[in-house]
This record gives structure tokens, sequence and C-alpha cells, in this order.
């Protein structure tokens, strides 16, 4: 054993420590302190006794550049051409300024170490500025925490960022998420479920101490996630028949709802503003404004017309179905931190007013249009749902065909064979596909009428 490893396994001795250490009775549930570490504020539940998160780092600012080309990495949970979907569709509608173009990279049953043999010929062969990673579910192997596999965990990961770094390549290194069951397919699984999980959280402070060390960001998934897991189920109406699942119906894959929470992980990460558009109407003056991406066309007896360059996010789905992406907006501060569409009335107080956004009609006080209402997120059915479909449809097309290239094409025979021609051959294939996200996306013009409520007529 080296003195670097030794080093490591001491400190990992003590974090492990800290993060399996109960509350003691009377114990304040605000953030702790464990010798130099600083931990998260954890619930007074009786499921987070013996987890002890170290604090995640800040968020920082914007990493985006204009142009710039994000590859977005992990396992199987990537495979599942879910969060990364999310992902590329939310940078195509929500910030089409800047211009990003996304592949994923995802690879079911991978850790650290395959990415680290393929990203050379895979990922960088394509000339990424941004990256994403999502591993640590497979390099947990299911099973409870040792000083070794983390170890392990941490040199394997830190490779990967050093590689990418050394190519220009900014990064986002991402925590494993939680386990909602002990994994069925394992053979040689031990141990209890909570174990499990607090092997998976002794991950995510490794890779927060990853990301600290190489000065990349990090992005949070584990500890949202497992917080969503105790308490979803009793804050969604369920039965036994239908359970809510945050991380999937074999916990360990999540469905749409915990998918939301790795994209919001990411994307806020990311330095990503939640900033789509404000629109202010003022009645009185029959005056109204928009911000960037949106221009007023027309307004006149409460009806504005708009044409919009920016989409917001349609999240549609049944609140209590832990597939359902507007479910998982329940679970995290989504809408509220990525997804701000807001109309703004300035109307006199005491009023009520109703709004008519597209064929859609609620009603509202003075106070709550004053302050501004989230369109995105209380008209679920709105006038940017069809061409938010198209897009996503297409990025969902492009999405399913980069597995095949990388998995099938360019680790099969014929990219074994001649790895260049390959490359050549599909990427005749994906342009199209790319190029139809582009095509998708067009500026939508939209509807929204305002009337007062008189004496609830």
């Amino acid at each position: 054993m080296t003195i670097r490893r030794f080093t490591f396994s001491l400190v990992w001795l003590f974090v492990l420590a800290g993060s399996i250490q109960a509350q003691q009775p009377g114990e304040s549930v605000q953030a702790q302190t464990f010798g130099p570490y600083l931990y998260e504020v954890k619930p007074d539940a009786e499921a987070f006794q013996s987890f002890n998160p170290k604090k995640a780092p800040p968020i920082g600012d914007l990493l985006f550049r204009v142009g710039d080309r994000l590859a977005i990495c992990g396992d199987s949970i990537t495979e599942q051409k879910m969060y990364s979907r999310l992902i590329e569709t939310y940078l195509t509608v929500c910030v089409p300024q800047l211009n990003v173009t996304v592949r994923q990279y995802g690879w079911s049953g991978e850790k650290t170490d395959g990415f680290l043999r393929r990203m050379a010929k895979d990922c960088l062969t394509f000339q990424p500025t941004i990256a994403t990673l999502a591993y640590g579910m497979n390099d947990s192997r299911y099973r409870p925490f040792d000083v070794t596999n983390g170890q392990w965990y941490s040199d394997h990961y830190s490779a990967i960022v050093r590689n990418f770094k050394q190519n220009d390549v900014r990064v986002v290194v991402g925590s494993p998420g939680c386990a909602g069951k002990i994994a069925s397919w394992v053979k040689s699984r031990s141990g209890t479920l909570e174990q499990h999980n607090l092997n998976l959280c002794a991950l995510r402070d490794i890779a927060i101490d990853v990301a600290e060390r190489e000065n990349v960001r990090f992005a949070d998934i584990f500890w949202p996630m497992y917080q969503a897991q105790v308490f979803a189920p009793g804050q969604h109406e369920t039965t036994d028949e239908k359970p809510y699942l945050v991380a999937g119906q074999d916990g360990i894959h999540p469905g749409w709802a915990g998918q939301v929470i790795m994209a919001w992980a990411f994307l806020r990460s990311l330095g990503l503003d939640g900033e789509i558009g404000t629109i202010t109407i003022d009645p009185e003056l029959s005056k109204a404004f928009a911000s960037t991406g949106h221009n007023v066309d027309a307004f006149d007896a409460g009806k504005l017309t708009v044409t919009s360059s920016r989409y917001p996010l349609c999240a549609r789905g049944d609140l209590n179905d832990h597939n359902s992406i507007r479910s998982g907006m329940t679970l995290v501060p989504f809408s509220e931190e990525l997804n701000r569409f807001l109309l703004i009335v300035k109307v006199p107080d005491s009023t009520r007013w109703q709004i008519t956004w597209g064929t859609q009609s609620k009603v509202y006080t003075a106070k709550d249009l004053q302050k501004g209402i989230n369109l995105a997120w209380e008209f679920p059915e709105n006038p940017f749902c069809e061409a938010f479909d198209r897009v996503d449809r297409a990025v969902a097309e492009k999405q399913a065909f980069e597995t095949v290239q990388v998995k099938k094409i360019f680790h099969g025979s014929e990219g074994k064979t001649d790895f260049d021609a390959a490359v050549k051959r599909t990427e005749a294939i994906r342009q199209p596909l790319a190029d139809a996200i582009t095509k998708a996306m067009k500026p939508v013009t939209h509807t929204i009428e305002i009337r007062e409520v008189i004496n609830d007529q």
C-alpha cells in the first residue's frame, strides 16, 4: 500500500464514520461539522438517522459558452435516454441562444473504469467542450461500503476528469443516485438496503472530493433523490397496486419522476438561471412588454399576441405517477429554478382576473398577478406543447441512434475493422437526425387574454 492510498483510506474511514453516525437524541438537524467537513441539513426522520452527507459545493455561474458541444456520459441509467433527453430538449428549446449541441454516451452496466477505457475514441473523437458524468451505481458493486472500493472509484473518476481537462473539456461530476431496492440481478448482493444507500452516499461524498480536487463542477443526485424517495410516497396518492417509486420499478433505474431529479441536478450545476421569459401587461396603459426571446405582436382589448423563439419545458402527466415528468417537478424545485415563464399583470388590488392562454383558462387574484404566475407550471396544456413535442421526438430519435452508433458499430466488427470509416458512415446517418432537431425548433405564436372577474361571473 502506498502512502497516498493509506492517507486516503484514513480520510475515508473518517468520512464513512461521519456518513453513518446516528443523530443523538435532542441533536439539531442543522448542518453539522465533523472534523474538517460540513454536512448537509438532514430531515428529522428515522430514514436519515444514519446519514450525514458532506455539504455539496455551491453551483457557480453559467458554465456554458455559445456553441458548446455537450457529452452526456454514464451507465445504463444514462442509456435509458430519459434525463439525457430532458437535458437536450431543455437546452434546445429553453436556451436556444446558447446553440448547444449534444451527444449521449450511456452504456449499460458500465463503471468508471469502462468509460475511462473507451472515452478516447467514443467521446473525445467528437471534440466535446463540456461533459456531464453520472457514475457510481455500478461502482458501488451493490454491497456495503469498503475503503478499497472507495479508493478505486476515486482513482478512476479522477482519471476521467483529468482526461477531459487535458482535452479542454469543462466537466460536471455527478454523484450516483439512490437505490429503492436491493438489485435483484446481482447474485453476490449482500447487506441491507440502508447499507447500500450508505455506500452510494459515501461514493457521493467521494465524487464531491474529486470535483473539488480537480476544480470542476459537481451535480448532487443522491441526496435530493434519497429525500424524494423517503417523502414522495406520503405526498402523493398511492396504493399497494400503484406505489410511488422514485428509483424505478427495479429500484435502480428511475422512471420519469426520478429522471427529472437527475436533469435538474445537472442543469442547475451547469449554472443555468431558469429565466425562460417574462411577459408584463399593464391594462390601464394598454401596453404589454416581453423579455428577450419573445416579441409582442399586438395588444388590444385585453388580448395579447406574442411570438416566442424560446419555449418553456412542457411538463404534463399525472401528479401522482412516478412515471410523469410533471410529477417529477414536485420532487425538486425544477419549475422555480429552471422553468420560469412568467406573466405579470399590473392590476388594481382586490380584483380577480381570468387568464386564458391558448384554450385553457384560470382565475387569479390581483396579488398573484402582480407577483407573477409561472405559465409553464400553471398551464400544463399550452400553446407550446405541440412544438415542444416535435422537438422532443427529434431529440429522442437522435439519441436512440447514438446508442446504436457507439455500442453496436464503434464497438462492433465494423468499428474494430476501420474505426475512422465507421465514424464517417454513421455520422452521415446521425447528421440528418441532428438537423431535424434544429428544423423542429420554430417560433410559436400564442395569445394571452385577460378579463376581470366581477361577482364571480
